[in-house]
This record gives structure tokens, C-alpha cells and sequence, in this order.
């Protein structure tokens, strides 16, 4: 009996965690055990057992939500591998040449590529994301549409058919995308069929398709395809990307850049 209600405590303690890690997307050992009067190394262990589950993963230090948790809100995303992020938004927009049409579909990794591209000139940026096009409408010499649809209140992403017909006007120069999952297969996956649409019709509309995806992605899994690894031309993801996805890549002749 008291090995059940200890089970049982440990259990709910561990939805407890996953609660908090959701909403946060990333927390420290620290900070866990001093929430949950627990010690370190308990926590250490209910981070173990999350993450054989699937729920998290275990970084220095402490844990992060997994990319491609539908249950992780926006601002949750932002801070899961934000520094891979970071460096992936970086590279990314190295590879956008001045005066081009580019694609952009909403999510934190394409957003990190927005943020970067502030100083190129000549750009005109249509992209499904209020969030974005109010995070670059002030750049100086780069021109951003939206297209009409219905607005996710969650973060911000518009879709629709209205979307989709806006988006099959143009032929972009560059589409950079990013999924919420990719599967062993190959498979771009994501949660929303909406989206979905709106995410095939810019790959459909372009020339030269860049995935950015950090390593987290990969292995994970959604109800939705949105494409696949074969479709792309260019992968930028981080150094953790994985021996498999590597040799997908080097399958589907497909660039693939880490930073």
C-alpha cells in the first residue's frame, strides 16, 4: 500500500512537471525542486522517466517540452532550442539574395529567420503570420503582405482557402518553411489540415524550398503531412541533427546545413 501511493505521488508529480514544462517550454532541476520540495536527484529521475515517455527532453541543467507537442503554446515554443533557433535564423538568412520573393509560414524557427533579415533590401515577404509581419513591417526596403483568412487566436497564423488562393498568385523566388515534426520516413508533418493547405501551396509556388527545423523535430510525430524530406532543397538545422536525417538528406539530395 505504501509503495502504491508513493507510485501514485510520483505520478502526479510528474504531471505536474509536464504542466509547468508546457507552459514554460523550458526549466531548470533548481527550479523544479524547489516548486515540488523535492530533491534534485528525484527530479533528475522524473525527468528521466518523462523523457523515455516522450513528453520532454533532458538538457543541462534541466528539461524542455519536445518540439512538435501540440499541446505547447506559442510563447512556450519560442524558448524550446531557442538558441538553436537563434543560429539556425541566422544562417537561414544568409541564404536570401536582396530583391527576392520569399514564402515565410508561421512558427518560431521561420520567425527566427524574419528577425534576421532586417537589413537585406529589395525583399517582398508574404507570409501567413500576423505575428511576423508585425515583428518585420518597420524593416526599410522590404515590403510584406498577408493574405486574408481566418486568424488563429493561439499565435497569430492565418489559414483557409482564402489564404491558399492568395498564396497560388505568386511563383516565389524562396519558400522557408518549418514543420512540426519529421518523421523517420522523410514526412513533414504538422497539427493543423488548415495550416497544412497553406504550407503546400507556398511549396507548390516556388523555386527553391529551405526547411528550418532544429534537431528536436526529428523522430517526432503529427497527425498531418505537409510534405515531405524530398521536396526540399535546402535543410538548415543544428549540430545535433541526427546520423538518420543526415543520411536522408544525402538520399533526397538534399543541402543540408547545420549550425
Amino acid at each position: 500500500m505504501v509503495a502504491s501511493i508513493k507510485g501514485r505521488k510520483a505520478r502526479d508529480r510528474r504531471a505536474l512537471m509536464l504542466s509547468h514544462i508546457q507552459k514554460k517550454g523550458r526549466v531548470s532541476v533548481d527550479e523544479l525542486a524547489a516548486m515540488f520540495g523535492a530533491t534534485p536527484q528525484t527530479i533528475r529521475k522524473d525527468l528521466s522517466i518523462m523523457e523515455e515517455e516522450g513528453g520532454v527532453m533532458r538538457v543541462h541543467g534541466g528539461a524542455m517540452l519536445l518540439a512538435g507537442n501540440e499541446y505547447t503554446k506559442y510563447e512556450a515554443r519560442k524558448e524550446i532550442a531557442s538558441d538553436e533557433k537563434y543560429r539556425i535564423g541566422v544562417a537561414c538568412s544568409k541564404l536570401i539574395p536582396n530583391n527576392a520573393v520569399v514564402a515565410l509560414n508561421a512558427g518560431t524557427s521561420t520567425a527566427a529567420v524574419a528577425r534576421n533579415i532586417k537589413y537585406h533590401s529589395g525583399l517582398r515577404v508574404v507570409t501567413d503570420s500576423v505575428l511576423i509581419a508585425n515583428d518585420i513591417k518597420s524593416f526599410m526596403d522590404i515590403e510584406v503582405l498577408v493574405p486574408g483568412g481566418e486568424v488563429r487566436r493561439s499565435d497569430g497564423t492565418i489559414s483557409g482557402q482564402t489564404a491558399v488562393d492568395f498564396i497560388n498568385n505568386f511563383r516565389f523566388d524562396i519558400a522557408i518553411i518549418g514543420a512540426a515534426a519529421i518523421e523517420a520516413s522523410g514526412a513533414l508533418l504538422d497539427f493543423d489540415l488548415h495550416e497544412a493547405a497553406v504550407v503546400t501551396a507556398m511549396i507548390s509556388n516556388s523555386r527553391h524550398i529551405i526547411l528550418v527545423a532544429d534537431s528536436s523535430k526529428f523522430g517526432r510525430s503529427a497527425p498531418v503531412q505537409i510534405g515531405h524530406l524530398s521536396d526540399i532543397n535546402t535543410l538548415v538545422t543544428d549540430k545535433r541533427c541526427s546520423r538518420h536525417l543526415r543520411q536522408l538528406a544525402l538520399e533526397h539530395d538534399v543541402q543540408l546545413l547545420d549550425t
